[in-house]
């Protein structure tokens, strides 16, 4: 595998959400604000995720892009510099993320495969085989295991515990766990006639150190406690109105960002995991597209369907700004950790760095 890099330093039950209908009779302007463009992808983005990393030498927050050219990429989160390229794959990547470390990358492909990396030397360290397009992975708080998740509908966790230096190059890897996301289609809820629909899993996040939330194309998003055993059924199960097409859990805040349909929705992570607001947008998510939460919990960024950029008020669901940039239609976006800036890939094959205070 040959990889292009540069070294850094380093109970249950379904809640069909009626959303809040915000009506502003005149939309604020579009904000003029000139981000960073990020060059180098070829073809769609797929995906964004910030990571920062701490340690004695410095701080340093790292952007890690998944994009259709099976080219994942790895860039400074504040200047949008360039670090290094992982090449491998044959098939669109759909999700890339980083460990919080920054020691280790997870890529997930239209290849049927998702692979385990080196993030620092860009080497190959895990081969994971599907059996179809994997959509989503990531890692867990301990960064010990990673889910996986795809058009199979099958949520598997992987083992990591043991130390990357026993890896050795592009070895493959068995699951340590599999569980068949299936949702109900119909029929009483306690008769045997009861129709089971298998769906395809689209996003995934560790919500603690043993529990991952799936979300798939039915609108379905299922809890698994995944720390022992195979469970026979899940922890708790919501519903939004459409495919769920982008899913972020905000550590801070304890909430959980969801852009589904033409929707965006926000629930609590803890008990059984109210709504708290669902908002419509002036856009869809039905291809592509997402929603993120700012660090604050006052505000969010949504894009989707069309060329612009759009902040709103997380309590009211007032549309704040309004940017236009990118030449296609949003695919992905996130704010930074440290909320001063946030990142959006287009179908244009840009990353663009935005400031959330356009007076800074």
């Amino acid at each position: 595998v040959a990889a292009t890099t540069k070294t850094y330093l380093q109970p249950s039950s379904s809640i069909m959400a009626a959303a809040t209908t915000v009506t502003s009779p005149t939309p604020p302007p579009p904000t003029r604000q000139i981000p960073i463009v990020c060059p180098g992808h070829t073809r769609p983005l797929a995906e964004l995720q910030f990571c920062q990393i701490s340690s004695e030498e410095e701080d340093r927050t790292l952007l890690v892009s998944a994009c259709h050219d099976k080219l994942p990429m790895m860039r400074d989160g504040m200047t949008g510099d360039w670090i290094g390229t992982w090449s491998g794959h044959k098939g669109a990547v759909w999700s890339c993320r980083l460990d919080r470390s920054g020691n280790l990358a997870a890529t997930a492909s239209g290849d049927f495969s998702a692979k385990v990396w080196d993030a620092i030397t860009g080497q190959a360290l895990w081969e994971l085989p599907h059996k179809h397009i994997v959509k989503s992975c990531d890692f867990s708080p301990d960064s010990k295991k990673l889910a996986t998740g795809g058009h199979e509908g099958i949520l598997r966790i992987y083992d990591f515990a043991e130390k990357v230096t026993s890896a050795k190059a592009g070895q493959k890897k068995d699951p340590i766990l599999e569980i068949e996301q299936i949702v109900n289609n119909g029929g009483d809820e306690s008769s045997s006639s009861k129709k089971k629909k298998k769906v395809a899993i689209t996003k995934l996040v560790w919500i603690g150190r043993g529990t991952v939330l799936a979300a798939d194309s039915s609108g379905s998003i299922q809890r698994w406690k995944v720390e022992s055993g195979i469970p026979t059924k899940p922890l708790l199960s919501l519903q939004v109105h459409a495919e769920v097409r982008d899913m972020e859990f905000s550590e801070y805040q304890q909430i959980l960002t969801v852009a589904a349909g033409s929707k965006v929705y926000f629930f609590e992570t803890e008990g059984d995991m109210k709504l708290l607001h669902a908002y419509d947008m002036p856009i869809h998510f039905r291809d592509e597209g997402g929603a993120s939460l700012h660090p604050s919990g006052k505000k969010f960024v949504a894009g989707g369907s069309d060329l612009w950029v759009r902040v709103f008020d997380f309590e009211t669901g007032q549309q704040l700004e309004c940017h236009k940039g990118h030449h296609g239609p949003i695919r992905c976006c996130r704010y930074a950790p440290d909320g001063k800036t946030y990142a959006t890939g287009s179908e244009d094959g840009t990353i663009r760095l935005w400031k959330t205070d356009v007076l800074e």
